[in-house]
C-alpha cells in the first residue's frame, strides 16, 4: 500500500479503513513528516509532522489518534483533521499504547515501566516488566488482559500478560524479536516476531498453541482493518494481506 516510510511497530486503522503509520527515524532525527495517513485510493499522504521519534499509534473510542513520541516521552492526541496537543508527558521513553474498555490509556516506557493514565489524565504505574532494547508493545485481549511484547538481548522472548490489578505473568515464551501484536475476534494473538527460526506474522491460539501465519523478512507490526484485512508493517512498507479475519475492537 505505501513504502518508503520507516514504522517501528503497528499501524493504527480508524474506523473507515484509513491506515495511520508513521516515518519514525532514528534516536533524535528530525523527519519532514512524522505520520502518514493511506487509503486505497490516494495512497500514503503526510498527515503529522514536528513529532521527534514518532512511535506508537492508538485510536479511542472517539476517533481521536494519539501518538508517542519516544524521545521527548510526551504522548499527544490528534483530532481527525490533525489538529495536535499534549495529551500527557513525562512517560520516560513512551513506545507502546493502547486503550482499555474503560478509555483509560497504557503507555509502555520501554525502560521497565507500563502506565496507566485515566480519563482525567491522572497517572498511575500500572506495573513493571523487563526493560526492552527497543520498544514495548501493547494490545488488550479477552477478558481485559493487557499484552505486552519487548525485545530483549534473549533469542528466547516471550509475551507478558497483565491482569487488571497489575499482576504480570508470561503468557507464551519462545519468540524471537517479538514486536507489534493484534488480537482477532476469536481470541487469537498475533505477533510480528520469529518463531522457529522464521519472521513474520505468528498466531498464538487461546490453548497458547503457535503457528507461523504470514511468513516474510523485517515484519514490525500489524493491525486488522474494518474489512477483515490485516494490514502489515516492515521496516519501510506498509501491505495489505485480504485474510477475511474481523480483529478485535481496538477499545
Amino acid at each position: 500500500m505505501a513504502e518508503g516510510l520507516h514504522p517501528v511497530t503497528s499501524p493504527a486503522v480508524d474506523s473507515f479503513g484509513q491506515i495511520f503509520t508513521t516515518f519514525s527515524g532514528s534516536r533524535g532525527q528530525r523527519t519532514p513528516v512524522s505520520v502518514y495517513r493511506i487509503d486505497s485510493n490516494e495512497g500514503a499522504q503526510p498527515f503529522l509532522s514536528d513529532i521527534m521519534n514518532a512511535t506508537a499509534l492508538a485510536f479511542d473510542a472517539d476517533g481521536i489518534l494519539y501518538v508517542s513520541s519516544r524521545h521527548e516521552g510526551i504522548v499527544y492526541e490528534v483530532s481527525p483533521r490533525g489538529e495536535m496537543a499534549v495529551y500527557v508527558e513525562g512517560m520516560g521513553v513512551a513506545t507502546g499504547l493502547a486503550f482499555d474498555e474503560e478509555e483509560n490509556l497504557y503507555v509502555g516506557d520501554r525502560s521497565g515501566t507500563i502506565f496507566k493514565i485515566s480519563r482525567d489524565r491522572q497517572i498511575y504505574v500500572f506495573a513493571t516488566i523487563e526493560p526492552s532494547i527497543a520498544a514495548y508493545h501493547l494490545a488488550f485481549g479477552p477478558e481485559g488482559y493487557l499484552y505486552v511484547t519487548g525485545p530483549t538481548t534473549s533469542s528466547y522472548d516471550c509475551v507478558h500478560r497483565i491482569s487488571r490489578d497489575g499482576e504480570v505473568e508470561v503468557f507464551y515464551r519462545g519468540l524471537g524479536r517479538p514486536q507489534g501484536l493484534a488480537f482477532d475476534m476469536e481470541g487469537n494473538l498475533y505477533v510480528a516476531a520469529s518463531h522457529g527460526g522464521r519472521r513474520g506474522i505468528v498466531r498464538i491460539n487461546p490453548d497458547r498453541e503457535p503457528s507461523l501465519f504470514v511468513s516474510g523478512p523485517g515484519m514490525v507490526g500489524l493491525a486488522f482493518t474494518p474489512s477483515g484485512a490485516m494490514a502489515i508493517s516492515t521496516t519501510n512498507t506498509i501491505y495489505r494481506l485480504d485474510v477475511g479475519i474481523p480483529g478485535r475492537p481496538i477499545s
